[in-house]
């Protein structure tokens, strides 16, 4: 009985900690990092009107919500950064939380943003929601919200 125990404790010991969605917390902090990477590339991308990375990144099925109210599939996204008259000067991604659900990852940032459109300047802050699926090709947004906060203003 005492091997028994002895062998269950050392077993318990050597297995690595697992949390609730199955994986190590090093293999979670790997795509934790991997999530804020992404949003970042994300910030870049909008910037640049980058519609290759969205192509890339975004499902086939991606639903986004944009800070006024408009929903966009990805051809729609897509044809909107193609076609946009923003000019970024800067795009910055602040205060990333990422949390878990198995292989789903909700993410929320801080979004601030100076530049032009239609020649005039503005700057806002907003709030983004991503859900991203990790699959076969690894991570791919599936739904994004952003929401517009108020106080910055043209």
């Amino acid at each position: 009985m005492k091997r028994l125990l002895f062998f269950a404790v050392a077993c318990f010991l050597a297995c690595p900690p697992l949390l609730p969605q199955g994986k190590p917390t090093d293999e979670l902090e790997i795509d934790r990092q991997e999530l804020v990477n992404l949003e970042r590339e994300t910030a870049r991308a909008f910037q640049l009107n980058n519609a290759t990375f969205f192509n890339r990144v975004y499902g086939d099925d991606v639903i986004s919500t944009s800070s006024n109210g408009q929903s966009m599939d990805k051809r729609t996204l897509l044809k909107s950064l193609q076609t946009s008259d923003t000019k970024y000067e800067s795009f910055l991604v602040n205060d990333i939380r990422v949390r878990f659900y198995q292989d789903t990852a909700v993410v929320n940032a801080l979004w601030t943003s100076r530049g032009f459109n239609n020649g005039r300047h503005f700057t806002k802050q907003s709030r983004i929601l991503h859900v991203w699926i990790n699959g076969q090709h690894g991570w791919h947004a599936v739904a994004a919200q952003e929401t517009m906060l108020p106080g910055l203003g043209e």
